[in-house]
């Protein structure tokens, strides 16, 4: 008798586990707005914010440094370029033909800069971005030498249009160098002085040149109208301008950061955390 009382128990103790372990857990409720209290408090030596802003990168960073699928799509992108190219050198010009290029993530990788940052929980700020670039050792993307080396024995200048700063074209230059891309000299790198907005810098190579093609990892890369992204995020004005994208831009793969990115969350850290958490309740389901 003793024997099936506790047989019983035991059945009836191992039901319950089980019973406890099919449980759903509860819903957790969407997170509250990041307080100023929170916005100061720090993780180790790292503010909040600017930690838990990195780790929103993670995902992305990975991706980019290591993922084949990045590997690949650099290819396919310098792969398409060729075709384009040579199609477009096919049609009548006048001037010397030229192919512009963005740096940062379209022939230069700085995946390493942000991998760092998730690493140390900390956001750019141009300190941390000019420690990096200094060391004049990110690596040359998937097919980039060898598009640019095809396209300079096609006849073609190219010239580098980049929003890195004047005071790092030194070492932007020792970089692109030491990799073998050609024309890396201060007459083609053409850095940022003042301004974003690459119209002008375009322009002034649009002036002794046939620009054949340009390839970037932004939009903006082929024109500053592209800033605009009040509009359902700046699609419409992709779909107007599709023929001319089409044959004469090549867009590359960046995932870790972008004007998409900053339609979203602004440029300012303290406000990032409540605008993609608007972002995420209004696009949820």
């Amino acid at each position: 008798m003793m024997k099936n009382v506790f047989l019983l128990a035991s059945i009836a103790s191992a039901l319950a586990v089980a019973c406890s372990s099919t449980r759903k857990a509860p819903v957790a409720a969407a997170p509250a707005p990041i307080s100023e209290a929170q916005a100061t408090v720090t993780t180790g030596t790292v503010p909040y914010v600017a930690f838990a802003l990195s780790q929103q990168n993670a995902d992305a960073a990975i991706y980019q440094n290591s993922s084949a699928e990045i590997h690949r799509l650099f290819q396919q992108c310098y792969e398409l370029a060729q075709l384009r190219l040579d199609a477009n050198l096919a049609k009548p010009h006048v001037l010397p033909a030229a192919v512009i290029v963005d740096i940062d993530e379209t022939v230069l990788d700085n995946s390493p800069y942000q991998i760092t940052s998730v690493a140390q929980g900390r956001t750019f700020t141009q300190a941390n971005w000019a420690e990096w670039t200094v060391k004049a050792e990110a690596k040359a993307l998937p097919g980039a030498l060898d598009f640019l080396r095809y396209a300079k024995g096609r006849g073609c200048s190219i010239f580098y249009i980049s929003n890195r700063s004047i005071a790092e074209q030194e070492a932007t230059i020792k970089n692109l160098a030491s990799l073998g891309f050609p024309d890396a000299d201060d007459r083609h790198v053409l850095c940022m002085d003042k301004t974003s907005d690459k119209t002008e810098r375009r322009a002034q190579v649009k002036a002794s040149h046939y620009i054949a093609l340009l390839c970037g990892d932004q939009l903006r890369d082929f024109d500053e109208s592209f800033k605009d992204r009040t509009t359902d995020y700046g699609r419409p004005r992709v779909d107007a301008m599709q023929d001319t994208l089409s044959s004469y831009f090549i867009m590359l793969p960046n995932a870790m950061y972008g004007t998409w990115l900053d339609a979203v969350g602004g440029k300012t850290d303290s406000l990032k955390l409540d605008l993609k958490q608007n972002f995420f309740s209004k696009h949820s389901y």
